[in-house]
């Protein structure tokens, strides 16, 4: 298959080519998202390869169709950019990246966690200008506290396996719950209240859906034990900001670490260090220094990105051969 890669960059080029030698699609690739500006890109392809910003709404959709292509493979886990009802109206396929590295989405969470929790990002800087000082350093041993988890799919158990070696005892809020899990891992299952109220550290795992978008608002940060760290390497529409800028101003969170931000299309992935940050949001987390926003990194391992790579030429070579799509995203 012919298949247009938008949205990326040499690391994307560098797993899409090695994975390719084993599946012979023909790739094209494009530094620009696909959205309005720049789906006329797409013409002669059969498929394209979004990335998680990519903007696939109706419109864009329709160009797609209008121009032969028959595929829609995505190179990650969300698809809240697409949408699948224009894509089965124009008889698109799509198909996505379910699970790529686990360990290293949950591997970030616990980078961000350690890193707030012990100020390792101002502990560096201090270090760097010759600042050997340990005032405003202070934090808190993580065995013994309890860790919270929203979602208990294959990046919410990596997370919980990680928090019991920690010693950390776990609590979990998924409405599908599932029991072998939690007795081979050693964690209950709470409703989301009774996590809330419990959890020293509140860490989120579950995809954007309309359920889910801005689980972690006002009325739940209230509810959240006073002094907790929030982290989030799922996707940044579970939070709402300004709620989470307040709470950091009143100290009812201790700290927070993103991944991932409501607003970071146009800006995560890109380098504005010559054009300085239009988002008045964005720059006001970035000021408190209890606050670590990292890129939308958490995929970023060698694993996860041959993974990557692996699934979404799979997925093509699948449809091409007129196999079932075990990937298949559908319309809820």
């Amino acid at each position: 298959m012919k298949i247009a890669v938008f949205d990326t960059k040499h690391y994307d080029r560098q797993a899409l080519t090695l994975a390719n030698a084993r599946f012979g699609h023909e790739l094209g690739f494009f530094e620009p998202r696909l959205n309005t500006a720049t789906v006329e890109l797409a013409a002669g392809f059969d498929a394209v390869c979004p990335f998680v910003n990519d903007r696939l709404d109706a419109a864009v959709v329709a160009r797609l169709a209008a121009l032969g292509v028959q595929l829609v493979v995505l190179r990650c886990a969300g698809f809240n950019g697409v949408d699948l009802a224009a894509c089965r109206q124009h008889g698109i396929r799509v198909a996505r990246v379910p699970a790529y590295s686990p360990h290293a989405v949950a591997e970030h969470a616990f980078a961000l966690l350690l890193a707030v929790n012990r100020r390792i990002h101002k502990a560096y800087v201090r270090v760097r200008e010759m600042d050997f000082s340990l005032d405003g350093l202070v934090g808190f041993d993580l065995h013994g506290k309890t860790f919270g988890v929203i979602g208990t799919g294959r990046i919410g158990e990596a997370a919980i396996a990680i928090a019991r070696g920690f010693g950390m005892r776990v609590l979990a809020c998924d409405p599908q719950q599932n029991a072998a899990l939690a007795a081979r891992l050693g964690f209950d299952y709470a409703p989301l209240a009774e996590v809330l109220a419990h959890s020293d550290v509140l860490s989120l795992h579950v995809p954007l859906l309309p359920a889910t978008r801005h689980i972690i608002d006002a009325v739940a940060i209230a509810a959240i034990k006073p002094g907790a760290i929030l982290i989030n390497t799922s996707r940044g529409a579970l939070v709402d900001t300004p709620a989470v800028i307040d709470a950091l101003k009143s100290g009812q969170l201790a700290g927070v670490g993103l991944d991932v931000y409501e607003m970071e299309e146009g800006v995560f992935f890109e380098d504005l260090s010559d054009t300085g940050l239009q988002d008045d949001q964005l720059a006001r987390l970035l000021t408190f220094p209890n606050v670590l926003v990292t890129s939308h990194q958490g995929f970023l391992t060698r694993e996860a990105l041959a993974n990557i790579a692996d699934t979404t030429l799979g997925n093509a070579t699948a449809f091409a051969a007129g196999e079932a799509l075990a990937n298949e995203v559908l319309p809820q």
